[in-house]
């Protein structure tokens, strides 16, 4: 029995590989494919193996003929390189346009699709798209024969009728109040939209009435065109609109105003003031053009001019509107400068510029004149944000000053 036991293995421990037994022969494992056995090589054969061969001598190869020059490989973007540089900047700093009559021009349409195209009008969202367009300021403007209350009646149906169309095309198009909200829809995918410029004479002589625009979305007032901002400037009304205007965060327009009712509000307002359809009255005298003193002026309140793509006013090609943007500019600032298309409005529009998509050819044109991308980018965007963003600034700041005023009456 105990001869069985030695030949046994013992059981191995919890935790530990059994290990062969040693008591075992250890046969070899056969080879499982034998290596075949290699042919013995003579001496000589050897040595003649382990020299090198000798290369053969040939005839040098003939140089292979010419091939004759081949095409210029096919380019995939056949746009020329100061266009293809507008593409890019307004893709990262998109128009900020400043006036656009679609909501009336919408009117007198049975029925539209903005986000698929729409023939009738100048401004779609394809188009938009495809112009680098990032917002737009839709003008609640009434017909300046209307007045009192049948201005504000229609005044109030164009606020609605805006919201009503924003609201059918929610893919493309966002409302916005502020440069936050506008830069939201941005983010968004969609083309923001602000209401304004409405007509002073909505409002009649009551600040309860600007109160509610401004509560029903508008962005912009016009003040030229009423009973308080006439030749002389601002009546002592016109000064306590102005300063509501600064407490609400609705920005004055002077478009079409007199330089006595510009210079007046430029100094009041601590709120950037807006000129929405002005050129260079030094290039192309037509009414709305501002005179060199006045873009001086503009400039050091840091005031914006939006520059109108309307023949009448900037002239008939795209030369001549950027030479309006080269002399605001020059004497406004760069910090002072933005566009206004103008689009569905009955103004006609100078050549290459018929309809919002067309913006980058203006933005190329400014390329090739020298314009850098920071200054180009202000132009676009940058100025019009700034503009709304001291509105807000300028509003949260007078009302907390009114409210300390009180606490401390």
């Amino acid at each position: 029995m105990a001869d069985l036991q030695v030949e046994l293995n013992t059981t191995a421990e919890a935790g530990v590989l059994d290990e062969p037994s040693t008591e075992r022969s250890a046969e070899p494992f056969p080879e499982p494919f034998p290596e075949p056995a290699q042919p013995a090589i003579s001496e000589p054969e050897a040595e003649s193996a382990s020299e090198p061969e000798a290369e053969p001598t040939s005839e040098p190869e003939a140089e292979p003929a010419s091939e004759p020059d081949a095409e210029p490989a096919w380019d995939p973007d056949p746009l020329p390189d100061p266009l293809r540089r507008a593409h890019a900047l307004l893709a990262a700093h998109p128009v900020a346009d400043g006036y656009s009559g679609l909501p009336w021009a919408l009117r007198e349409l049975p029925w539209c699709d903005l986000e698929l195209g729409e023939s009738g009008v100048e401004a779609d969202v394809p188009r938009l798209r495809a112009g680098g367009v990032g917002a737009q300021f839709w003008s609640v403007h009434v017909p300046e024969n209307l007045s009192g209350d049948r201005a504000l009646s229609v005044t109030l149906e164009q606020l609605d009728f805006i919201k009503h169309v924003v609201g059918d095309h929610p893919e493309g198009l966002r409302l916005a109040r502020s440069a936050s909200e506008a830069v939201d829809a941005r983010h968004c995918g969609r083309i923001a939209t602000l209401i304004g410029p409405a007509r002073g004479a909505a409002i009649g002589d009551s600040l309860a009435t600007l109160r509610a625009l401004k509560d029903l979305g508008l962005c912009s007032l016009t003040l030229s065109g009423t009973s308080w901002a006439g030749p002389d400037g601002l009546s002592p009304f016109g000064d306590e609109v102005v300063r509501e205007l600064n407490r609400l965060g609705v920005l004055p327009e002077l478009s079409g105003a007199s330089e006595a009712t510009a210079h007046r509000v430029l100094t009041l307002s601590r709120a950037p003031a807006l000129f929405v359809r002005s050129g260079a009255l030094a290039l192309r005298e037509a009414p709305g053009n501002l005179s060199d003193g006045l873009l001086t002026a503009l400039g050091k309140a840091k005031a914006l001019c939006l520059v109108p793509l309307a023949a009448e006013q900037t002239g008939s090609s795209i030369q001549e509107v950027a030479d309006h943007l080269d002399h605001v500019r020059r004497l406004a600032g760069p910090e002072c400068v933005g566009l206004s298309g103008m689009y569905d409005t009955p103004a006609a529009h100078p050549e290459g510029l018929a309809d919002v998509s067309r913006y980058p050819h203006l933005v190329a044109e400014l390329i090739e004149r020298g314009w850098p991308d920071a200054e180009l980018a202000m132009l676009t965007w940058g100025n019009v944000q700034r503009a709304l963003r001291g509105a807000d600034f300028t509003a949260r700041a007078t009302r907390e000053r009114q409210r300390r005023q009180a606490a401390a009456g």
